[in-house]
């Protein structure tokens, strides 16, 4: 059977079409999956950005994020077999989940939850791996004593609604987030959020609350828009991680005076550099599927869409530009 995919369009990159790539061979390491569903991140609107400002020789498939099943293995794959069903994040030099068919690194997949259908499963892994990486990496909350606070600045979107969960199941830590909407807010106090605060005016709203400064930030939205606050109200000795890239440059002054840590949050990194450590990927996965499947965890999907087919897509990245997703969206194929 040909495999199908929906690329972007080197001919007008603010398009997508559909293409039927050859089959691939796994690389050694490699596992060839059929893709069964995918869902769509942030990362996918901010890459066809910038295919969009920079053009682009051939198609470009995105998406990074799948569950399916394995077809075939890689010579030193011994984890997996065909038949198997996995989940993973991806990498993002590599052709994405876009597709019918993909081959992705072993080390970076792992076993698909048993308790969740497809569309459950795909909506998971670049969000989970995010906020576990930022949350018990980077930001090592799992170390903090009682009485310390984490602020998640945007904790109704894919991965603030997986952050807020872990931070309550695998620390001591009071988690506050943020949200504008009610309906945002109650999603926030739904996942395990203590306490909920309205992002604009963040620092009188949470002054308002008691809370001149915190131990721990997450910011997940708009890192230049939120510095000032985020400045002001890191702990001195504090830590703060953030996954959004910033378009100006950021005074560190404040941080400096705290001898406050700043963190980086790239979910990609690993399998980008195939650092020496890629294979905590999987093992994250594997973790993530066991609190699932214990019910400790809750799928965070939100919205299905059906089919691959270049409207679908064009209608879940047009959703997601919109900005106001709560959860995930996912495409079953």
């Amino acid at each position: 059977m040909p495999i199908k995919a929906i690329a972007v369009d080197p001919k007008d990159p603010t398009k997508f079409i559909e293409i039927t790539p050859e089959r691939p061979t796994p690389g050694q390491y490699d596992l060839l999956v059929e893709v069964k569903a995918v869902s769509v991140n942030p990362v996918d609107t901010k890459v066809h950005a910038g295919l969009q400002k920079n053009g682009l020789q051939q198609p470009r498939i995105l998406g990074w994020d799948a569950s399916g099943v394995v077809v075939e293995v890689g010579s030193s794959v011994s984890s997996f077999k065909p038949g198997d069903e996995v989940w993973y994040a991806g990498d993002i030099t590599r052709p994405g989940s876009n597709s019918t068919h993909q081959l992705i690194d072993a080390r970076i997949a792992a076993h698909k939850p048993h308790t969740l259908n497809w569309a459950e499963a795909a909506a998971m892994p670049l969000t989970a791996l995010t906020a576990w990486e930022a949350l018990f990496e980077h930001l090592n909350i799992q170390q903090a004593s009682a009485g310390k606070t984490l602020l998640i600045i945007g904790g109704a979107g894919g991965v603030g609604s997986l952050a807020i969960p872990l931070a309550a199941l695998r620390s001591k830590v009071r988690v506050i987030a943020t949200a504008s909407r009610p309906e945002s807010a109650t999603w926030c106090h739904e996942r395990g959020a203590d306490l909920v605060v309205d992002y604009r005016n963040l620092k009188a709203n949470l002054a308002k609350e008691g809370i001149e400064s915190v131990d721990y930030i997450l910011c997940l939205n708009d890192t230049d828009g939120h510095w000032e606050a985020i400045s002001d109200l890191i702990a001195p000795l504090g830590h703060i991680c953030t996954i959004v890239e910033n378009r100006q440059p950021l005074d560190q002054n404040a941080l400096k005076l705290k001898s406050a840590a700043l963190y980086w949050e790239f979910m990609f990194t690993r399998s980008m550099y195939t650092t020496p450590d890629i294979a905590q990927q999987g093992e994250i996965l594997k973790q993530m599927a066991q609190l699932l499947d214990e019910g400790k965890l809750t799928t965070t999907l939100s919205e299905t869409l059906q089919g691959l087919t270049v409207d679908t897509l064009t209608a879940a990245h047009s959703k997601l530009l919109e900005g106001h997703m709560q959860g995930k969206l996912v495409i079953v194929y």
